[in-house]
């Protein structure tokens, strides 16, 4: 009996040992996406990002991926295993990996392949600030995505009273804490601009909201969708507002919050 049992074990190991080469096997002999070479970009370019290696990427709204190396435009659309032809954001990892975010969910661009990363569950405990985690604008309204290298968390926007007063009168309107974009700053804080609801920073302990009333005294209707932020070398930051499309230059600055 135990002669056998010793059979069994090592047959055991040894299919899963063959199991386990099988797959790495087929994980490395996956074919290489080169995409279609092009001659122009799509007229609907939304986001334009450069990599650690000089190369341009450009997302399109509704006609996918191009790559720019200096040399040739290449396309990726869904055929090339993009999730979705809309692309949202663009960003890289310390190892040069690409994501690509898309109207769809997360991608990972390896240099070879398309990698699809799933979102977890939502959550509002797992709010953390690491310096090597990227951010994502979320598929679900009202929240945010921290990537931390393995896991794809989702997180719930905070919520404030100017937000909520507004759903208590508005129930069924748009959601006010949608994203529109983030950013990091110099000091590694990372700012959301929302739908409605202005902007607001997480520095890994707490949240400082921003409206428009604390950034400008020319209030001239609602302004606080925020397409996009950036902060300049003197520690100001600027805020692109959704409906006027003027830049208003913030009276606080980083350390100031």
């Amino acid at each position: 009996m135990k002669f056998n049992i010793i059979i069994f074990i090592n047959i055991l190991v040894f299919l899963t040992s063959c199991n386990g080469q099988n797959n790495a096997q087929s994980i490395i002999n996956k074919p290489l996406v080169k995409g279609d070479n092009v001659t122009e970009l799509s007229k609907n370019i939304m986001v334009i990002y450069q990599d650690k290696k000089n190369n341009y990427w450009f997302g399109s709204w509704q006609d996918g991926l191009y790559k720019y190396d200096g040399k040739a435009i290449i396309h990726f659309t869904t055929k090339h295993g993009l999730p979705n032809n809309r692309i949202e954001e663009i960003k890289e990892d310390k190892q040069g990996n690409v994501f690509i975010n898309t109207r769809a969910g997360l991608c990972k661009y390896d240099g070879k392949q398309f990698i699809s990363i799933a979102e977890s569950m939502p959550s509002i405990y797992n709010w953390e600030l690491k310096s090597d985690d990227l951010w994502f604008k979320s598929t679900r309204p009202g929240q945010v995505c921290r990537y931390d290298g393995k896991s794809l968390v989702n997180l719930k926007v905070p919520k404030n009273k100017i937000g909520e007063d507004y759903l208590a009168k508005h129930p069924i309107a748009f959601d006010p804490y949608g994203i529109y974009c983030i950013y990091k700053d110099s000091k590694g804080n990372i700012w959301f601009g929302t739908a409605m609801m202005g902007a607001f920073r997480y520095n890994g302990k707490s949240f400082d909201w921003i409206t428009e009333l604390d950034v400008t005294e020319m209030h001239n209707g609602p302004s606080n969708g925020v397409r996009s932020i950036i902060e300049d070398k003197d520690g100001y930051f600027w805020f692109n507002s959704t409906y006027r499309y003027k830049v208003f230059d913030s009276v606080i600055k980083n350390n100031d919050l």
